[in-house]
């Protein structure tokens, strides 16, 4: 699994954050270089994760430092930052990552990863997305400068994310895994939503032929010299 493509378009020129990491400001050159690098990625047998969804190309704030707020309606967002998602979920994209981004027209409580408006009503309901959402790292200051970690994990997972990604600290994993077990036994999380990520997840796995054997780890080395001779 590879988290990418970015599917964001670079529309503000002050964006911290996004810069050269987006294939450019122009809705077109996003769609159709996103699109192909999206398709390459499952012909080699990798899960593209597309990102940062609703779009994260027009913040003026880095999501890892805070939480950026974007003042866009549903219909400015449709005839723009949704552009290539929506494409995306043509062409049968197998993962979204959701952003930590305050959409305050559309949820003025809870950024994109934590909202429900965001996740099942606009990107599973409007959209007609059926795949795996991942939310960005809940360790990003977005997240930890504003939230409890734990509960903002519960508020995700009920929001309609499949999968809650922690990428620093093992005290946090252990918070949020936990947080989601009691949250499960107090009945704040359903069996039902657990069960929905659950299949979705497995059908992924399915899709790409995941087990659970053994294999090597790969020659790094290798890998980044073939990059360097490719860049030549």
């Amino acid at each position: 699994m590879n988290f990418a493509p970015v599917l964001d378009i670079n529309s503000n020129p002050t964006n911290p954050v996004i810069g050269d990491r987006s294939f450019g400001s122009n809705v077109d050159i996003v769609n159709k270089l996103g699109i192909k690098t999206m398709q390459g990625m499952m012909d080699s047998n990798i899960i593209p994760v597309v990102k940062h969804f609703p779009g994260h190309g027009d913040t003026l704030v880095d999501s890892h430092v805070g939480l950026p707020v974007v003042n866009k309606d549903s219909t400015q967002l449709n005839t723009f930052e949704l552009i290539p998602f929506k494409e995306a979920i043509k062409s049968n994209v197998d993962a979204i990552m959701v952003s930590h981004i305050l959409l305050n027209k559309l949820d003025v409580n809870f950024p994109a990863s934590m909202s429900k408006v965001i996740i099942t009503d606009i990107l599973r309901q409007d959209l007609k997305f059926q795949g795996v959402v991942i939310t960005d790292d809940m360790t990003m200051g977005a997240i930890i400068k504003n939230y409890d970690i734990g509960d903002a994990s519960v508020k995700s997972i009920n929001a309609g994310s499949d999968l809650v990604l922690v990428c620093h600290g093992f005290d946090n994993e252990l918070k949020v895994i936990n947080s989601l077990k009691t949250a499960v036994q107090n009945k704040l999380i359903s069996e039902e939503r657990l069960n929905e990520s659950v299949y979705r997840i497995l059908k992924l796995k399915e899709k790409y032929n995941i087990n659970d054997d053994t294999i090597g780890s790969p020659n790094t080395d290798e890998i980044n010299n073939k990059i360097k001779d490719l860049l030549k």
